[in-house]
């Protein structure tokens, strides 16, 4: 009999009482490590180890997602609203995409300020602090204040001062002006930014690139203007700085520049500097849980009366479901109902509809 552990538990994510019957139907013993599978001589081979253990991974997949909860249509608005306090929005492809409003927000956003629920909009877009989005949400025409909005520039800051990070130290930017203003609002020395967008490096033999070795912190986010030089600069600082620390402001894969088409997103950074320094970042914003613990220090917010409402399976709904919300995906964004039912798809929302405004229609045909 083969000696092992119960680990097999927790990499299928699935109960005790599962996870038999799944042994069981793959006629393994209840007592069986799949790490110490290779020392058997029944799988002294590589090659059959790797088969049996794809053979093995199949199935566990299978399995999880036949037991999975599947997101439910929203059919009844009131029921939703009445069993929360507060709605966190994400902000690309929920309120707007590019410039352009979503049909029929305003009216929700008012319908539910007087139900007397708290709107908070958190969005990982790190292009704009809190004070420029207040602007643009005002000239969308929305009323929201900017003490509403969480951005991810914003939670970089927040982030900084919740551990301390030293006056003394400086953080390199690779991002935009958003970062810039939220840090300069903390009190933080920052260098980068956009000024660095038209820097080049002019390789020629024995060159060999200076970096600010007061630099204690890299902060990545979305950037218009990255290039090489910001590459190598941030890689430097993170390499040779003693301490120096990798943050991300999110990861998300494509963003809204425009309502005709989706861009290249953060993620794509973030994604050049980790490759280049072989070190995985702290992210801040979604799904983080970081922006969640501090909404919910903010405000006073019990969790459990928290709907996390947004467009995106990975970032908002594992957000919102990470840190044990109420979680409803709106397909105005990037989300289509094929990719959300897709049996690839393993996040699945509590509900999902077609926009904010299904709040109103619903409603309507619930009375």
């Amino acid at each position: 009999m083969l000696r092992c552990s119960s680990s097999i538990a927790v990499t299928a994510g699935v109960g005790v009482c599962h996870t038999q019957r799944l042994l069981c139907s793959l006629s393994l013993p209840l007592n069986y490590t799949f790490s110490h599978s290779l020392r058997n001589p029944l799988l002294s081979s590589n090659s059959a180890f790797l088969k049996w253990n794809r053979n093995i991974n199949s199935k566990i997949n299978r399995f999880r997602m036949a037991t999975r909860a599947l997101a439910q249509p929203l059919q009844n608005a009131d029921e939703l609203i009445n069993s929360v306090e507060t709605f966190i929005f994400d902000c690309d492809g929920v309120i707007w995409k590019g410039d352009s409003l979503i049909e029929g927000v305003p009216e929700t956003l008012d319908m539910l300020r007087s139900k007397g629920k708290r709107l908070v909009f958190v969005t990982n877009n790190s292009t704009k602090s809190r004070k420029q989005y207040g602007k643009k949400f005002e000239t969308l025409g929305l009323n929201v204040s900017a003490e509403e909005i969480f951005a991810s520039s914003f939670a970089v800051a927040a982030y900084l001062k919740s551990i301390d990070f030293p006056k003394d130290k400086k953080v390199y930017v690779i991002g935009e002006d958003g970062i810039l203003k939220e840090l300069e609002l903390a009190g933080y020395q920052y260098l980068g930014g956009p000024e660095d967008g038209g820097k080049k490096i002019e390789l020629k033999p024995g060159f060999l690139m200076e970096h600010d070795e007061d630099v204690g912190a890299v902060v990545v986010g979305f950037d218009r203007y990255f290039n090489y030089y910001k590459i190598q600069y941030g890689t430097l600082c993170i390499r040779e700085n003693p301490g120096c620390l990798f943050i991300a402001t999110n990861r998300d894969a494509v963003t809204h520049l425009t309502d005709a088409q989706e861009w290249a997103g953060g993620g794509s950074m973030v994604g050049a500097l980790s490759g280049s320094c072989q070190r995985e970042p702290l992210v801040v914003g979604k799904p983080s849980t970081f922006m969640m613990d501090y909404l919910a220090n903010e405000f006073g917010i019990s969790k459990s009366q928290i709907c996390m409402v947004g467009d995106r399976l990975d970032t908002d709904i594992l957000f919102g479901q990470n840190g044990g919300c109420k979680t409803l995906l709106v397909l105005s964004g990037v989300t289509s109902l094929s990719t959300l039912q897709s049996p690839n798809n393993s996040i699945q929302p509590d509900f999902y509809t077609n926009k904010i405004s299904d709040f109103l229609s619903l409603k309507a045909a619930a009375v």
